[in-house]
């Protein structure tokens, strides 16, 4: 048992002074606000809850910074870039996958995050055909190791597009039947409690529409309903899916995706970057969160999702480190809303229904996130997850500030993030602003990053 004493904490009624957590069995068993400390208590200064990170291809970590080189044709773009991840993902087996994840999701846990979706369609060992349990394997034990809450969310990925209903040559590796991937989830569902001390999770996805028919997609979208778990897919992230998708059936992803599915708060909705104000409208009926990238969109093109038209709706959101150009859910959020400024000319965006933009925004996304990752919470509260962050109070990022301002200094006004302890499942995985493991994580994760990059500068 851990025994916490927070000068500050965000509990779900709010801002709380001089609370008292008890921690057990990796879930908070007491939460007691303005009270004394006792004998063994851990002081803390500020604890907030830990956040989900939505959306994860934790391979495409070793790749940030490889892709900022103009193409030949002088125009990059998404689908310029897809070629170089392609290219680099044929050479990741297991051994590199683990070392990535690894690396990737401790980075993750120092920044904040406590949970990660982990959009897995990388199945296959090179050379294999089949969903390999070594590539599972190796997420599993990467999450394990680093400390993280994983909701492993295995993908299918089975055509090159709406009118190619074979993959390509770069996709044939990672390249599955619906029902190989359906026998692939149902072999981890039937091994996931007895793994991770209940820290791994289960949901299941598509790619896309381009990627996946619609007779898969409802197959797919059957077994999370089955099961309750939940249901994640690409949608509208670039312009030419919508053309290619209006072409095929004439409805925009979005439109057709809710005309033609029972899309309720169990799915997440990557991306929906192009969408118009009749689907803003019913994407926020429908409850459904919508995972928001905003680094990994920003660094792609992709666009700027209607954040304010959404939110003014109701609308479910998280966020997410996607291809991991930057893994820090408050720069994250900061991109949130300045793309929102910039587009619109105005100030404080997000700030619907509470003023201030920084707490605004990270409600939310705790909420969204955790429910995205089949967690629903994402709050500090007597019978939670113990996810939490503890932050120090004696930064001078904070210096001034008071519960009133506290999230929104951590979005607003710097980098170097005052994160002192991160906590999940009820144990430290962060003291001292360092992740335990990430000595041992670097090394593996070095050797690996020079070799793949040496064998794809000489290929």
């Amino acid at each position: 048992m851990t025994t916490l004493f927070a000068r500050q904490a965000l509990t779900e009624q709010g801002w709380a002074d001089n609370v008292r957590i008890v921690i057990d069995a990796g879930k908070i068993n007491a939460l007691t606000p303005e009270t004394t400390a006792r004998e063994g208590d851990l002081h803390a200064g500020i604890v907030i809850p830990g956040l989900a990170n939505s959306h994860s291809h934790a391979f495409q970590r070793v790749l940030a910074g490889h892709t900022e080189l103009r193409a030949p044709a002088d125009k990059d773009n998404f689908w310029t870039w897809r070629s170089r991840m392609y290219a680099l993902a044929s050479q990741v087996d297991a051994k590199a996958m683990k070392a990535i994840a690894r690396q990737a999701y401790g980075e993750m846990l120092v920044t904040g995050y406590t949970s990660v979706a982990e959009f897995h369609y990388l199945h296959n060992e090179p050379g294999e055909t089949m969903a390999s349990a070594a590539m599972f394997n190796a997420i599993a034990e990467a999450a394990s190791e680093s400390g993280i809450r994983l909701t492993y969310v295995p993908v299918l990925y089975e055509r090159a597009g709406f009118n190619d209903p074979r993959p390509t040559v770069d996709q044939e590796r990672f390249a599955l039947t619906v029902d190989q991937l359906i026998a692939h989830y149902e072999d981890i569902a039937s091994r996931a409690s007895s793994m991770n001390e209940g820290s791994l999770q289960l949901g299941i996805g598509a790619h896309s529409l381009r990627a996946v028919s619609a007779a898969s997609l409802a197959k797919i979208s059957a077994v999370a309903e089955r099961d309750g778990v939940p249901m994640h897919i690409h949608i509208a992230e670039q312009q030419r899916e919508v053309d290619q998708c209006f072409a095929e059936f004439g409805a925009r992803p979005v439109e057709w995706l809710l005309d033609n599915f029972d899309v309720s708060e169990n799915w997440c909705l990557v991306h929906a970057t192009h969408v118009i104000d009749e689907e803003i409208e019913s994407m926020a009926r429908s409850g459904a969160v919508v995972g928001l990238c905003p680094s990994t969109e920003a660094n792609l093109g992709d666009g700027l999702f209607p954040l304010q038209a959404y939110l003014e709706q109701g609308g479910r959101i998280a966020i997410g480190s996607d291809s991991h150009v930057s893994i820090n859910p408050f720069e994250e959020l900061r991109w949130l809303e300045y793309g929102q400024r910039l587009i619109s000319q105005t100030r404080n965006v997000a700030a619907i229904g509470h003023p201030q933009t920084g707490r605004s925004l990270f409600e939310r996304v705790a909420e969204g996130g955790a429910l995205a990752c089949g967690n629903p919470g994402g709050h500090l509260s007597a019978g939670a997850n113990a996810d939490l962050v503890v932050l120090d109070d004696e930064s001078p990022m904070l210096a001034g500030h008071t519960t009133r301002s506290f999230l929104d200094a951590m979005v607003f006004s710097g980098f170097t993030l005052p994160i002192d302890r991160v906590m999940v499942n009820g144990r430290w995985q962060v003291v001292d602003g360092r992740h335990l493991g990430e000595k041992a994580a670097l090394r593996e994760y070095s050797r690996i990053a020079e070799k793949l990059h040496m064998e794809e500068v000489m290929s």
